[in-house]
């Protein structure tokens, strides 16, 4: 299978949106103020396992710590040496694993920055997608992003990469090839192109900040239905923005219903998928959070919804945490119809911190609930109309991604039969039962308040 991946840039810590319960004071290991050896141990590595320990010790779901004793954990880091960062951070990994949880991890500067980069939805390099092509073997333009350096230098799809700033990528992955595009804006780079029927190249380009699209989205005329099909990919800080946009220009070119694409979706912000949940939902509860105190949070749409239009959403066990959320939401108020394969089963939020030397921690700080008050945890949600295919089938989707979201696709084969039905409903329903247009609908952008950014 194709390997694909963008590559991208810059984070906003994450915040906690509610009061999280403080235990413990700083023990005695900590040497006096103003001392020597108070300064000695600010410029040790040790300074980074005490930052990470006091951001669990406040925060972690479990006020038990899975009966880790937490006091004598942070003891035990603070007592050894440590030869050198990469030391600590192994015994913090060490210390971390206790708590059996995957999703409260530490992450290394590189890791950070990949998580930064993620989240964001930005990316600061020259703006193109790029997959090993599993016949050559050799790194190729999948396509050069909108209003990038890339797409305004020329650079086409099917492009091959042979060299980046003077180094061959043969035997490159595509995580190695993104790693040297990637670079500060403003600053250049040389990829060596081989184009088909044109003598190999140089080109250079100059790093720009460029919003990763995480939405992509078509009009197509099935049967006697216009389907607007959007594929979300991950729900990034730009991720509302674009499916607003996609969500309003489908309905100008006069979609009668709309497939939602969430399969292979990891997650990403919650606030993210709240919003979205809210393009798609008039009124009623969308997710349920739970914190470590018992404290609950019980977030609703606020009558910002941009359609009514009949729904199916597409999932499969890779559609996880903010994926499940938005699906949880869409199905529990009777929104929209899931088709697919059952999820990923990820029922908790994580609060992404900052430490002083560039490395990062997650924290699992929340469990949710579905509106109907489901723990989806290691379960998922189960489609309403399950999706089967063969072996081939799959084959010829992994290998054509052009494929997917097509009538070559089972996935939306299916979701299209129950939206035949339920589109012809919705056109029998009198004009007066439908819903008003909200703000959003009529072009007036409502007050969504403060946004929380918590990783789901």
């Amino acid at each position: 299978m194709n390997q694909t991946v963008y590559s991208s840039r810059v984070f906003r810590r994450v915040l906690c949106g509610g009061m999280l319960t403080a235990t413990t004071a700083l023990s005695v290991l900590v040497p006096p103020p103003n001392s020597a050896a108070q300064a000695s141990f600010h410029n040790s590595p040790k300074a980074v396992l005490d930052e990470a320990w006091q951001i669990v010790n406040r925060e972690y779901v479990d006020i038990g710590f899975n009966q880790v004793d937490w006091q004598a954990v942070r003891q035990e880091l603070l007592s050894r040496d440590y030869s050198s960062p990469e030391a600590a951070y192994a015994a913090l990994r060490q210390a971390l694993d206790q708590l059996n949880d995957p999703y409260t991890r530490f992450l290394d500067p590189r890791q950070f920055q990949a998580l930064t980069n993620q989240t964001s939805g930005e990316l600061s390099g020259i703006g193109i997608r790029l997959q090993l092509d599993a016949n050559t073997q050799r790194l190729t333009v999948v396509e050069p992003l909108e209003n990038s350096p890339a797409s305004a230098a020329g650079i086409q799809t099917g492009d091959r990469i042979l060299a980046i700033d003077g180094r061959s990528t043969e035997g490159m992955t595509v995580e190695q090839a993104s790693r040297l595009i990637q670079g500060e804006v403003g600053t250049s780079i040389t990829l060596r192109i081989d184009r088909p029927g044109v003598e190999t190249f140089d080109q250079q380009l100059t790093r720009a900040r460029i919003a990763v699209p995480n939405v992509s989205y078509t009009l197509r005329q099935e049967g006697g239905n216009q389907i607007g099909y959007i594929r979300l990919t991950e729900f990034s800080s730009q991720a509302p923005d674009q499916m607003r946009r996609a969500i309003r220009n489908l309905l100008e070119q006069g979609a009668d219903g709309f497939v939602l694409d969430l399969r292979g979706n990891p997650g990403g912000l919650l606030q993210a998928s709240i919003d979205i949940s809210r393009m798609w939902l008039e009124t009623g509860p969308i997710v349920r959070t739970v914190d470590r105190s018992g404290q609950s949070d019980q977030i609703a749409a606020n009558r910002t919804s941009l359609t009514e239009l009949p729904l199916a959403v597409l999932v499969d066990g890779n559609s996880a945490s903010s994926s499940e959320i938005l699906t949880g939401a869409l199905r529990d108020n009777d929104r929209a119809v899931v088709v697919g394969t059952r999820t990923f089963g990820k029922a908790l939020v994580q609060s992404v911190h900052s430490l002083s030397d560039g490395s990062g921690l997650a924290v699992t700080v929340a469990h949710y609930y579905t509106p109907n008050g489901t723990d989806i945890s290691q379960r998922g949600i189960m489609p309403d109309i399950p999706v089967s295919f063969s072996e081939q089938e799959r084959r010829t989707l992994a290998g054509d991604q052009t494929l997917i979201g097509t009538t070559a696709d089972p996935y939306y084969r299916q979701a299209l039969s129950v939206l035949e039905g339920t589109i012809a409903e919705y056109r029998q329903q009198p004009t007066a039962e439908r819903s008003a247009p909200s703000m959003l609908q009529l072009g007036r952008e409502p007050n969504l308040g403060q946004s929380h950014e918590l990783r789901q």
